[in-house]
């Protein structure tokens, strides 16, 4: 079972990389949703790891697909851009899962 990594970062490529999780670097929603399903029907993916951003361009289907699919799993993962800190895209996860917001803004 391996990680597979879609991005629009090549840093963040060449971080995992260095892991040894391979990945593809793509910026359209286009791309991602092609991408995304040749990822998703890979057996070999146990984790789909995806950027902020490119979630972003589908949440719609992301969100989906997190809910219908057993495997692969598949986690978004903030790269060196995202301006939120990442307590808070924990914090907005849980208020969203469970429908009750944690901070008070």
């Amino acid at each position: 079972m391996k990680f597979f990594l879609l991005t629009d970062n090549i840093d963040t490529l060449m971080g995992m990389r260095l892991v040894g999780i391979e990945g593809v670097v793509i910026h359209e929603r286009a791309e991602v949703l092609k991408e995304l399903d040749k990822a998703v029907n890979n057996s070999d993916y146990a984790i789909l790891l995806i950027t902020t951003k490119l979630v972003d361009l589908c949440p719609e289907v992301i969100s989906e697909l997190k809910l219908k699919l057993t495997r692969p799993i598949i986690v978004e993962i903030p790269d060196r851009h995202v301006t939120k800190k990442v307590g808070e895209s924990i914090d907005d996860y849980v208020s969203e899962a469970i429908g009750v917001k944690l901070r008070g803004d």
